[in-house]
Order: C-alpha cells, then sequence, then structure tokens
C-alpha cells in the first residue's frame, strides 16, 4: 500500500510538471500555454524589445490578468451580447484582412527596380508649374465687379485681401508654385489657358465659389531625387497592387 501510494505521488508529479512545461500559468483551473506567450514576446521582439527573463515576467503577468479579466467577462455574459459579437467579429475581420495583405504582398514583392521605373516612368515628362494669384467671392456678380476693378488698375493685390480664402489672402492671393493637379480641374483649366501677367476676364466658378485668376509665371519642376521619394512610390504601388488584387476577387466573386 505504501508502495501504490508512492507510485501514485510520482506519477501526479510528473504529470503537474508536464502541465507547468506547457503552460505559463493556469488561472481557475484554465491553462496559459507557453505558446501564447512566445507568440507575445514575438510580437513584442518586433516592435523593439530585447528578450529577457524580465520582460517574460512581464508578459506572464500580462497574460494572467486578462485571462481573469476574460473570465469574469465571460461569467457575465459579455461574449453573448449582439453589440459585443458584432465588435468581436468586426476586430475579427479586420485581423485576417491584414494578414491577406501582408500575405499577398510578401508573396510578390516589390523590388528596387520596379520602384526605380515608376519613378522613372513619373520623371520621364516635363512638368510645368503654375505661380497663380486668386481672389475667390462668394457670387458671380461680386467676381465681375473684381474683374471691372482690376480692368481700371486697381491692383490685384489690394482686391484679394477681400479674397474668401483665408490661406492666400493675407499674401495677396499668392498661391505659390504648383503644378496644375493641385487645384480642382475649373481651376487648373482657367489657369493654364492664361498667358503670364493675365488674369481671367470671366469668373471661374468651383465648389469653393467664384474665382478671378491671375497667372504670375511658370516654369519646368526638377522633380526630386529618387531617394527622397522612394518610400512614397513604394507605398503608391503597393496600394495600386493591393487595388488590382480586390478588384480581382471582387470579380470572381458571386453577388447577388
Amino acid at each position: 500500500m505504501i508502495r501504490s501510494t508512492h507510485l501514485l505521488g510520482l506519477v501526479l508529479a510528473l504529470s503537474a510538471g508536464s502541465v507547468l512545461a506547457q503552460n505559463i500559468a493556469v488561472v481557475n483551473g484554465r491553462p496559459i500555454p507557453k505558446e501564447k506567450a512566445d507568440l507575445f514576446m514575438s510580437e513584442l521582439e518586433k516592435q523593439g524589445q530585447g528578450r529577457s527573463p524580465e520582460l517574460a515576467t512581464v508578459v506572464r503577468q500580462e497574460l494572467v490578468d486578462r485571462e481573469i479579466l476574460m473570465q469574469e467577462a465571460e461569467r457575465r455574459g459579455l461574449p453573448a451580447m449582439p453589440a459585443t459579437k458584432f465588435q468581436i467579429e468586426s476586430a475579427r475581420q479586420q485581423i485576417l484582412i491584414q494578414a491577406l495583405v501582408h500575405d499577398e504582398l510578401s508573396k510578390r514583392p516589390l523590388t528596387e527596380d520596379m520602384v526605380r521605373k515608376e519613378y522613372e516612368r513619373l520623371t520621364s515628362a516635363n512638368v510645368r508649374e503654375y505661380r497663380a494669384r486668386h481672389i475667390l467671392v462668394e457670387t458671380e456678380q461680386e467676381a465681375k465687379d473684381v474683374i471691372a476693378k482690376l480692368q481700371k488698375g486697381t491692383a490685384f493685390e489690394a482686391l484679394a485681401r477681400q479674397s474668401k480664402d483665408p490661406g492666400s489672402a493675407a499674401q495677396g492671393g499668392d498661391l505659390d508654385w504648383a503644378t496644375p493637379q493641385s487645384f480642382v480641374k475649373p481651376f487648373s483649366d482657367a489657369m493654364v489657358a492664361l498667358q503670364k501677367g493675365q488674369f481671367t476676364s470671366q469668373p471661374v466658378q468651383s465648389q469653393f465659389g467664384w474665382h478671378v485668376i491671375r497667372l504670375d509665371d511658370t516654369r519646368e519642376s526638377k522633380p526630386p531625387a529618387f531617394e527622397d521619394v522612394r518610400d512614397q512610390l513604394t507605398e503608391t504601388l503597393q496600394r495600386r497592387r493591393l487595388s488590382e488584387f480586390q478588384q480581382s476577387l471582387k470579380a470572381k466573386a458571386k453577388i447577388k
């Protein structure tokens, strides 16, 4: 009998040791797997944390605290509440979509040559920049009144102080150097049609109001160095690739 009891104790001790080897803690009978802690540590390492016994202790305490709170949430029936279920499902979808994006980009990574070819494509054609001024008013009649005053010799800069555009009014309507693509289409179309020193003889309407525009100068723009825009171009190409990927999935999907 003594031998049987001793053997049973040894088996229980070995069993407990095996459980502790597989889990970092057991909270109210529910184990926290060591694998979960390892994954947590890996995520922290990606953020610059160095793996150490101290970090392992912090991770263990964090997971224990979370487990305690989760068990209480479950005891109160919160996971079954419609609003909670919706939020959990939304978070799950977002995580899976992010994982899909990462997987798709990792399967077809962009190369330096791809990014450089995009840079060369964008900078191959000369781009003209325009230095323009404008006066923004609320009605077409106000814009016509401004044009009449300009035709009589009133300084554009003086009239621009009454512009409804607070960003340029204090600078005499000056919009600095910019490409036509920087402006809304009705504005850019009118601007590029002007000769240097000329102002629009008719009011120009956009969603912002009515404009009177004067073109001060033009120049050929100097493209930025490749190194300065590499990251931006990479991000643009990735977005384009993901958009094409999404459209291809949508085209194959059966949507009723």
